[in-house]
């Protein structure tokens, strides 16, 4: 066998490699950016998303999880591109995504989201991870869950936030922290 052979195996092993290592993968976290969008829907939708084990991501404003594993960066920006426009929420979004690479597994860290949510249980915690995503991550509210008295624990204290509002939206999480989503009262809040 030659040298020529040699490094052309060694060539293809690496653009073989260096493919697979680009998809994304359940349990990592991406980052995703939106531009050409109201500036409040910008700060709501820009931010680092953890990849569920089931390889789905659940993004604001569209109403199922999007499958993320499998794809590579720039295809899930055309995908969440694509459902954005398709449902109406937006005419022309730009997105970006960008793998977390020092994140590592999201598994070994968690948030706890319960109450009245489609899949109440661990949430995998990553840094930058908002209530409103741990919700979502979740499945979000069933019909009867309240958004409007989302109650946050953590170190033994506990804080009630109106989700429906965008400030609240946003309230950074920690690790170890349980979310409470009540269900709805007589005034359906």
């Amino acid at each position: 066998m030659n040298l020529k052979n040699i490094l052309f195996g060694l060539l293809a092993l690496a653009v073989v490699s260096g493919t697979v290592s680009a998809q994304i993968q359940a349990g990592k976290s991406i980052n995703i950016t939106i531009s050409n969008v109201p500036d409040q829907d910008r700060a709501t939708i820009n931010n680092l998303y953890p990849v569920a084990e089931n390889g789905t991501i659940n993004m604001p404003l569209l109403n199922s999880p999007v499958r993320a594993s499998g794809l590579k960066a720039h295809q899930l920006a055309s995908l969440l591109e694509t459902l954005y426009k398709n449902a109406g929420i937006y005419t022309n979004p730009t997105i970006q995504v960008i793998e977390n690479r020092e994140g590592g597994n999201v598994a070994d860290e968690i948030v706890t989201v319960g109450g009245i949510v489609r899949r109440p249980g661990p949430v995998p915690f990553i840094k930058g991870l908002t209530l409103w995503q741990a919700i979502q991550a979740a499945g979000g509210p069933t019909d009867f869950g309240s958004m409007y008295r989302v109650t946050l624990f953590r170190d033994g204290k506990q804080a009630e936030y109106d989700v429906t509002k965008p400030q609240f939206m946003q309230i950074p999480l920690q690790r170890n922290d349980t979310i409470d989503v009540p269900q709805k009262n007589w005034r359906n809040r």
